[in-house]
């Protein structure tokens, strides 16, 4: 399948093969470096799931996602970095709440690489010893993260808003989660997660798309797969009663931090491009009440209840979307109380205007258009939906179909007080005095 976009001049080529994976090629011809993206629809929150050829749910250990991309890399005859690195090239992996993406960029020898990325996340190998060992390299990259002050306060608000969900629990798991996961534990989840037909190929950069399609096709013609199977996952129902309005931690800062955060609880489109409008509309609504440019941020800025630490992040994911809004204040409850004013007024706030709209949507199509020059940019934001429909290409589409009267809805239903949590940050030093 090709698909021509004619106002950014690109064009997409998209094919699902036999086995079920979903291959994307977009050629950037001029370019130098080609990026190659293995991705698997697998995160951190598929804790409990029905097993490939099983009929009986099992619940595997927390962070067991996170802990499979880390032994993906490691192979009876090596270290998998080493054979990129000695073809020049660099390769990464990260692990998300619902997708586990491996990838390589390199500015030469593009089809030996793109063998190795399908090869070694096709391949996978975990004994006992090669387990236990890295339970303790995780173990440390746990507690880094919770040492940084800003990822214990974003997580601190998302335990709030999903107490129940695996949401709530950090994607690498806990240092006692990680250490009941075995190697049986590992082959079961990859058995179940990593067939073809639950995986996405993403390739961009300079190359002859039917060449590359060939490439591929031949790499999996190869391999043998069982027959793909529907995937059954489970999730705690929760509702907005199961919500925790506040919560405080305290930690080694100087400065205090307040959030606020908005759990969604209207279903999520399953078509792809609705699912874009929704993130879409989101994001503009809070360009509008707390952007840069929007007197509700210059009054917070003004006032010293917000710096430049200040943001915000509207997710839209399998299964879920909610918004956060975090900063340094010397004042967090004051800071905390002008964001719940400015939010849960939201869809009538004076500064949703359509002129304000207008300049908003010019402001993140310009963004936008310049990010393009990026293949890493392209290859990381391309699918902007839950599945494969719903790509980076048809963003411009989507932001001109929203409207005010979008965005005022989308306010109404989303920004309710009910639906909303806080979470506070305070040094240490005060943990005596409250």
């Amino acid at each position: 399948m090709k698909i021509d976009y004619p106002q950014l001049n690109e064009t997409v080529y998209g094919e699902t093969l036999p086995n079920g994976l979903k291959v994307v090629l977009v050629p950037r011809a001029g370019f130098q470096k080609t990026y190659g993206l293995f991705t698997t629809n697998y995160g951190s929150i598929d804790e409990e799931f029905i097993p490939l050829g099983a009929t009986e749910p099992v619940k595997v250990p927390e962070g067991i996602a996170h802990f499979l991309e880390h032994k993906l890399f490691e192979k009876e005859d090596g270290d998998v970095f080493q054979k990129f690195s000695q073809l020049g090239a660099s390769a990464n992996a990260f692990t998300s709440f619902t997708k586990t993406s491996y990838l390589f960029s390199a500015t030469e020898k593009v089809y030996e690489n793109l063998q190795i990325l399908l090869d070694f996340v096709q391949e996978p190998y975990f004994t006992a010893e090669s387990v236990n060992k890295e339970k303790g390299i995780i173990a440390q990259e746990i507690q880094m993260y919770q040492d940084e002050p800003n990822w214990r306060l974003f997580f601190g608000l998302i335990q709030n808003l999903y107490p129940k969900h695996p949401l709530h629990i950090d994607i690498a798991g806990t240092v006692a989660s990680i250490q009941e996961i075995t190697a049986e534990d590992l082959y079961l989840c990859y058995r179940t997660f990593y067939h073809p037909s639950n995986m996405t190929l993403l390739v961009v950069g300079n190359f002859a798309p039917q060449e590359m399609l060939d490439f591929i096709y031949a790499n999996q013609d190869a391999k043998d797969f069982p027959p793909a199977e529907p995937l059954m996952r489970f999730f705690p129902a929760e509702t907005a009663a199961d919500i925790v309005p506040e919560q405080t931690l305290y930690m080694d800062i100087v400065t205090p931090k307040g959030a606020v955060g908005y759990r969604g609880f209207t279903p999520i489109p399953e078509d792809g491009l609705a699912q874009m409008k929704l993130k879409a509309t989101g994001n503009l609504l809070f360009e509008l009440l707390l952007g840069e440019s929007s007197e509700n941020y210059l009054r917070l800025y003004n006032a010293g209840l917000a710096d430049d630490s200040f943001g915000y992040e509207f997710n839209v994911e399998r299964g879920f979307y909610f918004a956060d809004f975090s900063s340094d204040s010397p004042a967090p409850q004051e800071l905390v109380a002008a964001l719940t004013e400015i939010l849960d007024g939201g869809a009538t706030s004076p500064e949703l205007t359509a002129e304000r709209l207008r300049l908003a949507k010019k402001q993140t199509l310009g963004k936008y258009l310049q990010s393009l020059n990026s293949l890493e940019y392209i290859a990381n934001q391309f699918f902007q939906s839950s599945g494969t429909q719903g790509n980076l290409y048809q963003i411009p589409e989507v932001l001109a179909s929203v409207t005010l009267e979008d965005i005022k809805k989308f306010a109404a239903d989303f920004l309710q007080k009910e639906h909303r949590a806080i979470c506070y940050m305070y040094p240490l030093a005060q943990a005596a005095q409250n």
